[in-house]
This record gives structure tokens, sequence and C-alpha cells, in this order.
């Protein structure tokens, strides 16, 4: 299945230190320059939804939703996050590729 390959790799980018997570640290590498990629929970509250779509937007930062908080947190390690930013122009890339394949088979 697609999902596992996407959650797999924010695995990996995590394990390699390049996943900011939490809405306030990803809101940190969006506004500093350091993330190439936002995911955000399909679950995340609409105003969280907002803000990181108007964020993403304003710093040319491409923003996906993707699957459930606790789905995105397990992947990283972590219990719930809503939000994540990949601080990996390698990852971000193979990321995008696959999250857009997610979109066209949904």
């Amino acid at each position: 299945m697609q999902n596992d390959r996407i959650l797999s790799m924010l695995g990996l980018a995590a394990k390699a230190g390049k996943v900011a997570s939490g809405e306030f640290s990803t809101e940190k590498a969006v506004k500093s320059g350091k993330a190439f990629l936002v995911i955000v929970s399909q679950e995340a509250s609409e105003n969280t939804k907002k803000m990181f779509r108007n964020m993403c937007s304003y710093y040319k930062v491409p923003i996906y939703l993707y699957a459930p908080k606790e789905a995105l947190g397990n992947a990283i390690g972590k219990r719930f996050r809503a939000s994540l930013a990949v601080l990996d122009q390698g990852f971000a890339r193979s990321l995008e590729e696959k999250l857009k394949l997610a979109e066209k088979t949904e």
C-alpha cells in the first residue's frame, strides 16, 4: 500500500533527524526556511489546516494533508502529531512524489 511507504519514509527522515514535528516546531521550521515539505494530519482542526496552508503558501513550501494524527505520530516515534515539517530536500522530494501518487489514487 502506498501510504505505508510514505509513513516509513517519514520514519527514516525522523531517524536521520530531518523532521520537525508538532505545531510550534513545524511553524518555526517553515518560517526559518528549513522546511522543504509540510505534512498536516487529515484530522487536524480547520484552524490548524488553514494556518499552515496560509503560512506555506506565503513561504512557498509544499503542503499536504495526509494520514490520521496517530499514524503520523507513530511513523516518527511519537504519539499524536497534527503537523510535521521535513527538513531535508532529498527526503522532501521523494515524499512529495509519493504523496502526489497517493492523492491520485484516493
